[in-house]
């Protein structure tokens, strides 16, 4: 992504009922993995980086699979770089006793992009009461199959990059690595 390349270029706002469509005319967003698409091993690497990353993995490996200026943008934040992902996963293990995996299904797959139901299980430290988040996962990807736009839709909602909404999510992405401190090596930005 060059400088004058506005992040929003790479966002792709899924069509739910295209990808996640039931019988019924309603939206199933509960992953299915024996319907899931077969990946390339590149492909499948991404997404398990991924799925560990959600996991709570949050090692420097597994975040080689952003570009350096790529974007995250979820209902509580919004990221514009690799460092300040980073502190989005380093955040998990820090507020969450547990974060698992449960299931996924891979929806589509073309080379500009990968796009996966998933089924996350949060245990917050404070609760201990397990939460089973189902999300639609979309990642936009470069030439080099690093990604370069993160949207993880929850439970359905998708969510604007306007008014306060935005601001609170802008906040929390630029501000969450002075707490999470991921490592530096992950930014030219965050060096300089």
């Amino acid at each position: 992504m060059t400088d004058l390349e506005s992040p929003q270029s790479y966002e792709i706002r899924p069509d739910p009922r295209q990808l996640a469509g039931d019988p019924a005319g309603g939206v199933d967003y509960e992953p299915h993995p024996e319907r899931s698409i077969p990946l390339e091993p590149r492909r499948q690497q991404v997404l398990d980086a991924i799925t560990r990353l959600y996991s709570g993995s949050a090692s420097e490996e597994d975040m080689q699979v952003y570009a350096e200026r790529a974007v995250y943008d979820d209902p509580w934040s919004y990221c514009d770089t690799r460092y300040k992902i980073a502190g989005q996963w380093y955040g998990i293990p820090v507020i969450m006793a547990r974060s698992r995996t449960l299931k996924t299904e891979v929806v589509a797959s073309e080379p500009d992009r990968l796009i996966f139901k998933l089924q996350q299980e949060y245990t917050p430290r404070a609760l201990r009461t397990p939460t089973a988040v189902n999300s639609l996962v979309t990642l936009s990807l470069d030439a080099d199959g690093r990604v370069r736009y993160h949207k993880d839709m929850w439970n359905e909602k998708d969510y604007s990059h306007e008014g306060l909404g935005k601001i609170m999510k802008t906040l929390n992405g630029d501000h969450l690595t002075k707490i999470t401190r991921p490592p530096k090596s992950l930014s030219r930005d965050a060096q300089e």
